[in-house]
């Protein structure tokens, strides 16, 4: 089985969209940009490092960089058995199982980033990594600092990331190297993220959650906050917006993916930082990291390697005898129409739309369900609803 990783804030990096600006993927940069009613394809090409540093342009980058990227991979036809996001990535996760269309995200995503970014206004604080030290001795160090400093992100074994006010995370630090710690390295962030100094941004958070009405799925997300699959879409309600002021249980979520029997680690967007914490975790991980088109084709033989004998992939609208796919005809935000399921659909009956194109049937039959939901984000040639063919 196979997971879809995404990364969060701190993997972006200037000049990330350069590579991208040609590929077809590239239009998911522009239909954000029109959402968000930001210019995020100059981010992309053209911001430097720190002027990505600020929370609202970090969180925007990396969560578009990454759709861009899975845009790409399901394109090739690969789909995950489960998907997990790092932080920030949790909320690529949602797009990518359907438990929120690109307007919802991309307007989720902004919220949460402007709300962060005045909590640190408000709160100042900073991050550090401690690498090459026991959690629990991370813990007694935040203890022992005696200031507001609290263990942020459980990444992988021997790293772990504290945070709080700039007073208590280099007394942390100092402790943690006292106890052993091989290395403290401050991170390029603007705030104590997953700390109680983000509790101001919780609800305005949970506000805009609520209006984002996330979905039923039906590939599990693993959550940050309790390391547990989800597939129900009113879970995200409590689960992001305590995600704010929790720490990030990556290195927890990683191991129950292994026990679920999480084979290939795929980690798409920036940076690779998700790859190495695999391999650090799950002793059994096969992992790859893609963030350019060029690593496509990486991918593409990494997933054959795994199944040698496994036929092919052949896109095309074929089931079964008796049973066809109508498929999208472009990449955009797909709405149904109003059809009852086991409506009789004829050739060429519109049965939705994406964006301003028509979706229309290449089969007589009966509509059985629609496999895309009303708002998600769909890719040229990607399964809409499923038939079942009138007999003959």
């Amino acid at each position: 089985m196979l997971a879809f990783m995404f990364p969060g804030q701190g993997s972006q990096r200037s000049g990330m969209g350069r590579p991208w600006a040609e590929h077809e993927s590239w239009e998911i940069v522009l239909e954000a940009s029109e959402i968000a009613g930001r210019d995020i394809a100059r981010l992309l090409l053209d911001a430097d490092a720190e002027e990505l540093k600020d929370t609202r342009n970090a969180q925007l980058t990396t969560f578009v960089s990454s759709l861009m990227v899975l845009d790409a991979v399901e394109r090739l036809g690969i789909e995950p058995s489960f998907c997990a996001g790092h932080s920030l990535g949790e909320y690529t996760a949602l797009i990518a199982t359907g438990a929120l269309g690109l307007q919802e995200g991309v307007t989720l995503v902004a919220t949460r980033a402007e709300a962060m970014h005045e909590a640190g206004l408000t709160n100042p604080g900073t991050m550090a990594a401690i690498l090459g030290l026991d959690d629990d001795l991370v813990e007694v160090a935040c203890r022992r600092a005696d200031n507001d400093v609290w263990v942020a992100n459980f990444n992988a074994p021997g790293q772990v990331v504290i945070a709080g006010s700039i007073a208590g995370v280099t007394a942390a630090g100092t402790i943690a190297k006292e106890l052993g710690a091989k290395r403290v390295m401050s991170l390029p962030v603007s705030g104590a993220f997953h700390t109680p100094f983000m509790t101001s941004a919780r609800e305005r958070l949970r506000e805009a959650i609520a209006l984002a009405s996330p979905r039923d799925i039906e590939v599990p997300i693993i959550s940050n906050v309790d390391a547990l699959p989800h597939d129900i879409g009113t879970d995200w309600s409590s689960l992001l917006s305590a995600q704010l002021s929790s720490p990030v249980r990556w290195k927890h979520c990683l191991l129950t993916m292994g026990e679920l029997g999480v084979a290939g680690f795929v980690e798409l967007g920036p940076g690779g930082v998700l790859t190495g914490m695999a391999k650090r975790t799950v002793a059994t991980a096969r992992t790859i990291s893609v963030s350019t088109p060029e690593e496509l084709d990486d991918l593409i033989e990494w997933v054959a390697a795994a199944s040698p004998s496994a036929p092919p992939h052949i896109e095309g609208e074929h089931l079964f005898a008796v049973e066809r796919l109508v498929v999208s005809p472009a990449a955009g935000v797909f709405t149904p129409l109003a059809i009852l399921a086991n409506s009789n659909i004829s050739v060429g009956q519109v049965i939705g739309h994406v964006g301003s194109h028509e979706v229309r049937s290449a089969f007589d039959g009966f509509l059985q369900a629609y496999i895309a939901h009303d708002g998600e984000r769909v890719t040229s040639r990607q399964p809409i609803a499923w038939l079942k063919t009138n007999p003959s």
